[in-house]
């Protein structure tokens, strides 16, 4: 039978398979093409919010529209549709950690806490309350099979993978999970919506936070912790005071522009955020130069394999667009890691993911705490 193989060893017709259906083209078309390959297809779309402008804005997720688009899709391919509300879940899960990360001078990445604590968990269950063989989703990754088990590993068009965002995927979720975009490009999976006659097949790509549609993070930090958003110093890094701030929330290690402190620079070199002490409410600036590291402390690590037991050759990304760097790794206790960098890096910010990697596949990855 031609389509999508998931590698599972059941006639296709008997084997069930739940789409996770945000009601974007990716998603959808990973219904389309499953349920075109023969495959006892039910799309369930998670409501994650419904406040205000995040309902009306377009390319966000799992809200207003957007569950509409699903509804319509799933109807076009005759196949069933279910609509959970998970938005308790979500504000505890994953919008409670992204305020309380900002206000403790972190720079959050919700959508990995969004795949780790409520897609790849919560919804994991589900798809197995309703007899699902597997979970499949819109991600550009690839999941192959090695000597063993499972293996995550990066999209084959490196502009759309999204491996950095999966780092927290344990085994067992990935035994269970499919993604059957991890071989395309953008462009071909808009040519299979317009052929499988999808509604959604030109609808824009989501940019921004799902549940921070403007981009305006500050103001869902202050509405969700009012108070503990407090002005500050703007500290060069020998101790001179420049200027005042109106909250660090506002500020990431490795930002240049607009620090409000009218353009000051070290002779040429401009100033850039250092660090954010959230203690002191304090905002560190200096330049270029200072913002050089080549030991990171990781804490909360997640291993697709075995925890190496001694210092380990990888390629690690620190940041979702950049290229992974030459590491050594080292495993410590109580779920933490080292990482000692092959060459010094800039704008390495507490609170986003360093992920592991050998060549394309994943090995793991966590949530950066430190850097020197």
């Amino acid at each position: 039978m031609d389509g999508i193989d998931l590698g599972i060893p059941k006639p296709r017709g008997a084997t069930r398979v739940v789409v996770a259906m945000s009601g974007g083209v990716d998603s959808s078309v990973t219904a389309g093409l499953l349920k075109e390959a023969g495959y006892d297809t039910i799309g369930v779309t998670l409501q994650l919010y419904d406040h205000g402008q995040a309902v009306a804005k377009p390319g966000a997720c799992c809200a207003g529209q957007d569950i509409r688009d699903a509804r319509r899709v799933a109807e076009r391919l005759g196949m069933p549709h279910y609509v959970l509300d998970f938005e308790e879940r979500f504000r505890r899960a994953v919008i409670d950690d992204f305020a309380d990360a900002y206000v403790a001078g972190e720079t959050p990445i919700p959508c990995v806490r969004c795949n780790q604590r409520v897609k790849f968990r919560d919804l994991l269950d589900v798809a197995r309350d309703l007899g699902a063989d597997a979970l499949a989703t819109g991600h550009y990754v690839r999941r192959s099979v090695g000597p063993d088990g499972a293996e995550l590993r990066c999209a084959s068009d490196a502009a759309r993978d999204q491996s950095y965002f999966m780092f927290a995927t344990t085994p067992e979720q990935l035994d269970f999970l499919r993604f059957p975009l991890g071989d395309l490009d953008k462009d071909t999976t808009r040519r299979h919506a317009a052929r499988l006659d999808l509604a959604v097949a030109d609808k824009p790509d989501s940019q921004d936070i799902c549940f921070v549609p403007t981009g305006g993070y500050a103001a869902v930090v202050e509405r969700l912790r009012p108070g503990a958003v407090e002005p500050g110093d703007i500290v060069h890094v020998d101790g001179t005071v420049l200027g005042r701030h109106d909250g660090i929330i506002r500020y990431t290690v490795g930002q240049r522009r607009g620090l409000g402190i009218g353009g000051r620079s070290d002779a040429d070199d401009p100033l850039y955020v250092v660090r954010l002490d959230a203690g002191r409410h304090r905002v560190i600036v200096g330049p270029r130069a200072a913002l050089a590291v080549d030991r990171v402390e990781v804490r909360d690590v997640s291993w697709l394999v075995a925890p190496p037991s001694a210092a380990l050759a990888v390629g690690v990304k620190l940041r979702s667009a950049q290229s992974p760097a030459r590491a050594r790794v080292e495993a410590a206790a109580a779920g933490r890691a080292v990482l000692h960098l092959d060459q010094p890096q800039f704008g390495v910010a507490p609170g986003q993911a360093a992920v592991f990697y050998d060549g394309d596949r994943v090995l793991g990855g966590g949530w950066i705490a430190a850097a020197g």
